[in-house]
């Protein structure tokens, strides 16, 4: 299983921004699909996670009603769509794939990260 993600990027802070995961190769139905992301000097974070199917999502409480996550399995693909970006959400966002947790997603397969950065 590999994940790529991109779409990282600058932006002014209350602006907007999409990052995709591509997903190659077979996955559990009972994995789930997320992202984590990872700020200078701080550990890594749980950020929001999809269900195998899409149809239920969660979110860390900090994104809640800023960032939406989907899933588009045709293309095998999960988007993560950010808006009212804070200076605080300045970190390497990195896509995972494993089984959802209390602490949102144990990530077994892991993509590389992509930057996201956010001026204020």
């Amino acid at each position: 299983v590999q994940l790529q993600a991109s779409g990282g990027g600058l932006v002014q802070a209350g602006g907007s921004l999409r990052l995709s995961c591509a997903v190659s190769g077979r996955t559990s139905r009972s994995y789930a699909t997320g992202w984590f992301r990872q700020a200078p000097g701080k550990e890594r974070e749980f950020v929001a996670a999809t269900s195998w199917s899409g149809g239920s999502a969660w979110y860390a409480s900090s994104v809640k009603g800023r960032f939406t996550i989907s899933r588009d399995n045709a293309n095998n693909t999960v988007t993560l769509q950010m808006n009212s970006l804070k200076f605080e959400d300045t970190a390497v966002y990195y896509c995972a794939a494993g089984l959802k947790a209390t602490t949102g997603l144990l990530g077994r397969y892991w993509g590389q990260g992509t930057q996201v950065t956010v001026s204020s």
